[in-house]
């Protein structure tokens, strides 16, 4: 083994470490080290000076190997690479130790998390002389893009992208564009025509020379990686073909909740009790009835129906209380007489122009009341023969602190939105990860929020998360962005740290094949061994811990360094960390 010359580098971040982590002991402790060459501590090592110092370093006290004891490696691990990079040294001779997430947020003893974190910068050091220099790697990028979802953002991403003059697909089940835009009348907050906006963005992309519509199609099968993918689809006449592209992003949209399954609201059972979508469809024929014909007198508005309540959805959908705001408006409009009440668990009105909304539509007579949604949700039950209206809604109105009955001839119930039923099954066609929820996962909700861990695939619009027009439309930009970024330079890095087969030990049991979540491994049947596609590989692990014979070696990640990272982290008396 070389001559090890290791520096290290501790982070204040501010006061986010340095409150509860006394960092100058803690860079003081690892200089006692044999391999340590330098060992200092700074405000902020992620900043331009802070990297300056490392290359500076580097140059000036050869070192060959860099420990960095500051945040998670999740958001700086690349930053510091790059400065090893930018300083001749390979950039896997780095290390990172977390010591802010780790230590100083999670404790409140400071002599015991300067303990603590003096133990995991002892780990990073020893495991840090056993790394490899491991060589980047690149892939040719095809340039077009296959865009799942012909809603807004799909729509937007795909016509972002072919403006730039590069092929895109946009594959959808349905038989035209628009997604759940087709069923909106006005938009908020300014009631824009709907349809005039996706008239218009059909109109673009159908006369796009580069926009291939690929409509009435599911995806049957997609497979390769970033740069070099395949889908295997199925046409409107079941016929199957495939397309070839360098870079997926999805925009499947969501559907809306079912409030059938609520019993309070009587859906399905009143014949005037109506979801959100149904009195947007009504809205859009341009006359408000009930299903007698009638015009009704007292209209009624019901927020929150299947979103934040531990029963059903506990996330707020965003768009219901502004989607209620505009029915009021175009309800004043239409019936200038009726009584319109709004019966609300919190108003929610954020967004440009949004607050003014709600504050000149609390002018326009109609009455707020607000309820408890998750312990006294409104009663819909037809009213009595004396009753002038033809239901009535018990409610335990909470500013008035009283149980009150409100008159109404039509309901309107403003459902959440929720993930479509065959999420699952898409996220395991593209490689992406799903929450709790069943919404997909984005790599890093603040650095990353449309890029996912499966590279060369993005999310975008509401197959994310719930969310506004004008919100889907930005996220389309951006990934639009970050693949013309990717096909701008023609060829993409990929991950180095990945797995590899010793094909003399393998016993050929296929559990790695199994457990793979990047599905990078196969079988060779001729050899009777399992084969990596480092290209598709992640470098997670999961094969190594599961296989019965470690024949798995995962660079970067090797027993030798782990071992010796353990040893480093027990060198301290467990009591002093504990």
């Amino acid at each position: 083994m070389e001559n090890q010359r290791v520096g290290v580098y501790v982070c204040w971040c501010g006061s986010n470490i340095a409150k509860m982590v006394d960092v100058e002991a803690v860079a003081e402790e690892i200089d006692k080290i044999p391999e340590v060459i330098v060992s200092k501590d700074y405000k902020y090592m992620c900043s331009d000076p802070g990297q300056a110092m490392i290359i500076e370093d580097i140059k000036k006290h050869k070192l060959n190997r860099v420990v960095v004891s500051a945040c998670s490696p999740r958001i700086h691990e690349l930053t510091f690479r790059k400065a090893l990079q930018n300083a001749g040294l390979n950039p896997y001779m780095f290390e990172m130790a977390n010591i802010r997430e780790h230590v100083s947020w999670v404790h409140t003893d400071r002599a015991r998390a300067t303990a603590k974190a003096i133990a995991l910068v002892k780990g990073a050091v020893h495991r840090v002389v056993y790394h490899d220099a491991l060589d980047s790697r690149t892939v040719k990028i095809n340039e077009a893009t296959l865009v799942i979802g012909g809603g807004m953002s799909g729509m937007s991403a795909a016509l972002e992208i072919a403006k730039a003059g590069h092929k895109v697909f946009i594959v959808d089940r349905d038989k035209e564009l628009g997604g759940n835009l087709k069923g909106l009348d006005l938009t908020y907050p300014y009631f824009y025509s709907a349809q005039d906006v996706l008239k218009i963005m059909k109109a673009r992309l159908s006369k796009h020379k580069q926009v291939e519509l690929l409509l009435n199609t599911e995806i049957k099968e997609i497979y390769g990686y970033v740069g070099n993918f395949q889908g295997q689809m199925i046409g409107k006449d079941g016929k199957e073909f495939e397309i070839e592209f360098g870079n997926i992003i999805v925009a499947t949209g969501l559907k809306y909740f079912d409030p059938s399954g609520i019993p309070n609201y009587q859906y399905g059972k009143l014949p005037d009790v109506y979801t959100s979508i149904e009195f947007e469809a009504m809205l859009k024929k341009g006359k408000i009835l009930k299903k007698n014909g009638e015009e009704p007198k007292n209209i009624a508005l019901v927020h929150c129906v299947g979103s934040r309540n531990t029963n059903y959805h506990e996330y707020c959908s965003r768009v219901c209380c502004m989607k209620a705001l505009k029915f009021e408006n175009q309800i004043r409009s239409a019936l200038p007489n009726s009584n319109i009440y709004d019966l609300y668990a919190d108003m929610r009105a954020f967004g440009k122009a949004c607050e003014e909304l709600y504050a000149s539509t609390s002018k326009k007579n109609v009455m707020f009341l607000m309820f408890d949604q998750q312990d006294g949700m409104p009663t819909i039950k037809k009213a009595g023969e004396g009753d002038d209206c033809e239901m009535l809604i018990e409610v335990d109105e909470k500013l008035s602190g009283e149980n009150i009955e409100v008159p109404a001839d039509m309901v309107i119930l403003m459902v959440g939105k929720e993930a479509r039923e065959d999420a699952k099954e898409l996220s395991h066609k593209v490689g992406v990860s799903m929450c709790g929820n069943a919404f997909f996962i984005e790599k890093h909700p603040k650095l990353d929020p449309v890029a996912t861990t499966t590279d060369g695939v993005y999310i975008i619009g509401n197959c994310q998360a719930p969310k506004n027009i004008a919100e889907s439309v930005v996220q389309a930009a951006a990934a639009a962005a970050r693949v013309l970024s990717v096909i701008t330079q023609g060829e993409v890095s990929v991950e180095v740290t990945t797995a590899s087969v010793d094909e003399d030990t393998c016993c050929g049991c296929q559990t790695c094949v199994k457990v793979c979540p990047y599905t990078a491994i196969t079988f060779d049947e001729e050899k009777k061994v399992s084969v990596v596609n480092e290209i598709l590989c992640k470098g997670c692990g999961t094969c190594g811990s599961a296989c019965p014979s470690g024949s798995i070696r995962s660079r970067h990640f090797t027993d030798e360094q782990i071992y010796s990272q353990i040893e480093g982290l027990m060198s301290l008396n467990v009591q002093e960390v504990a």
